[in-house]
């Protein structure tokens, strides 16, 4: 498929994704902030998670396809996957820092402290400034060793989501597995997974809009 031809496909998806989140976000919010019920042990503390840990999910999600697309640019010399990576970093370093955000928030009242230099929180910081440093080297022209950063950085990947076992963290154990029942109640995993659907859309979006803003230079690369 001819980068001409995506943008035509994406032109028709996009408003598809656009209105997916309007729906999903306020749906969200209200089932976060009014309908899911207090946690036993923290409260009402517990409706910040239902922002952070989605946007922890899309975070590392996001990486790792860019991770992909970096990868395949540098093998089969392909400008036009790196420019797909480009596309989702925006979004992906957003949702990182609001990973961030929504932790530290939630860490002064529960942990007594904004921020402690653990391993999972060192290793999401680690990959905010991944993307960071991704999106400096592609704004300067530097496309093959911003691939390069990408794809060396995905060794944080299992950092993030193995550091609360291999190491003694504050941070709480994973409630979600692919092979077991979530450990989570239902009231409380259906905002999680409404939220995630709102920033999964509005990502979409933000990709698509910015994909389809370099079709000119996708149209000089392939000549389509």
């Amino acid at each position: 498929m001819t980068p001409a031809h995506l943008r035509r496909t994406f032109n028709y998806i996009n408003p598809i994704t656009m209105w997916i989140f309007f729906i999903s976000t306020p749906l969200a919010l209200l089932d976060a902030l009014y309908i899911s019920p207090p946690d036993y042990l923290h409260g009402d503390l517990v409706r910040i998670l239902y922002v952070h840990v989605p946007a922890a999910w899309l975070a590392v999600g996001i990486y790792l396809m860019m991770g992909v697309c970096s990868f395949a640019s540098l093998v089969l010399r392909s400008p036009f996957y790196s420019l797909c990576a480009q596309s989702l970093a925006l979004p992906g370093c957003v949702l990182t820092f609001i990973c961030m955000v929504t932790g530290a928030i939630w860490g002064k009242p529960a942990w007594g402290t904004w921020w402690v230099w653990d391993a999972r929180l060192t290793s999401v910081v680690v990959l905010f400034f991944l993307y960071v440093g991704y999106i400096n080297f592609c704004d300067g022209g530097l496309n093959k060793a911003a691939s390069v950063l990408n794809v060396v950085g995905l060794i944080n990947i299992p950092i993030i989501k193995w550091s609360v076992d291999w190491w003694f963290t504050l941070h709480q154990p994973s409630s979600f597995s692919l092979t077991q029942k979530p450990a989570i109640a239902t009231e409380m995993l259906i905002p999680l997974l409404l939220m995630t659907i709102a920033f999964a859309s509005w990502t979409l979006t933000v990709f698509m809009r910015r994909f389809n803003l370099s079709t000119e230079q996708f149209q000089r690369m392939y000549h389509a």
